[in-house]
């Protein structure tokens, strides 16, 4: 592997794209990484399941083309993240991200995500079994804690720094905060002074701007972006821009927006097959329209139309007729 894990974060303020179940599939990573993204982070990959070789869990370990190939694993027990960790290893990982962050009932309800943010020693021994079980370097993505009662990021950083973790991001939220009201970008200070390691800061970031203002009221090293990439798989590159060089380089040309978003569909159908690629891309086109720039009402009759559409030819048809009516209006 040419760039290593320290390598990146030592060069410029990282911006990464965050791991997002249903998001961050091999077609929207391989997007991101294009368009300049410090790093892409796998969809969570549930560590027994892919050590039960489940065949949608292992599409999720897809991606070693993706230097540094990064895999984020979920999980409670000991046994099953340091299996999932040695195969994600076999399959190419460059690095592995431990999944103690995820806020959603159906991954906490399992005591897996930040369910784990409630009990630190069990939290604690995750870790260890991860960082022993591979010669990789593991990083940590948690939130503030999983209640304001219990913000406890710091000390489990300090922690994981212990157990020989080697990157830390945060979420500026707790757990019961969901995604409720605003990250709290300054209340991930606290995780920052508490361990020598590199931090990101995630939650809100949706633009070079609000990166900016991340970084200084956290003090972080860089940043994570999640929802500020949806059908905008070039932000995270946007934002490694601005944040090396000072320069905002805009968002793409519509006609490249197009073609991105034309492309995004085309390679889903490949990765998934016809009838899974197109439904699982609907979302997707929502957000490329939605990016756009054209109106509320024009988002949302496109959306009406291209959404239920079941040929994929029809779709790309579609695209290209909105863009066409976009960049007129634009014009």
């Amino acid at each position: 592997m040419n760039r290593t894990l320290e390598n990146i974060v030592n060069e410029a303020p990282p911006a990464v794209l965050a791991p997002m179940s249903g998001v961050s599939d091999l077609p929207f990573r391989r997007l991101a990484h294009r368009f300049g993204a410090t790093l892409v982070v796998s969809e969570m990959v549930a560590s027994e399941e892919l050590a039960k070789s489940r065949r949608d869990v292992l599409r999720r370990v897809e991606g070693r083309d993706l230097t540094p190939f990064v895999v984020q694993l979920a999980g409670r027990e000991e046994h099953w993240m340091a299996e999932g960790a040695r195969i994600a290893e076999a399959k190419g990982a460059n690095v592995i991200d431990i999944n103690m962050g995820c806020p959603a009932r159906e991954v906490t309800g399992k005591l897996s995500g930040s369910a784990l943010m409630q009990n630190l020693d069990h939290a604690q021994s995750l870790i260890r079994a991860v960082v022993n079980a591979v010669k990789l370097p593991v990083t940590l993505k948690m939130r503030l804690g999983w209640d304001d009662k219990n913000r406890n990021a710091a000390e489990l950083a300090r922690r994981a720094e212990g157990e020989g973790v080697k990157l830390i991001t945060v979420h500026g939220r707790t757990r019961c905060q969901f995604f409720t009201g605003v990250a709290d970008w300054s209340a991930v200070r606290s995780v920052v002074d508490a361990t020598s390691l590199p931090v990101l800061v995630n939650g809100d970031i949706l633009s070079p701007e609000h990166a900016k203002a991340a970084l200084e009221a956290s003090g972080a090293k860089g940043v994570m972006v999640g929802r500020g990439a949806y059908g905008a798989p070039w932000m995270p590159g946007r934002i490694a821009k601005y944040l090396a060089s000072g320069r905002d380089p805009g968002n793409p040309a519509l006609s490249e927006q197009r073609d991105t978003a034309i492309e995004h569909v085309e390679t889903m159908l490949t990765h998934y097959g016809r009838d899974l690629g197109l439904r699982n891309a609907r979302k997707h086109i929502g957000w490329y329209l939605a990016s756009s720039g054209a109106s509320e009402a024009a988002v949302k009759s496109w959306r009406g139309k291209l959404c239920v559409m079941l040929e994929p030819q029809r779709v790309v048809e579609g695209l290209k007729a909105f863009y066409s009516g976009t960049e007129s209006i634009a014009a």
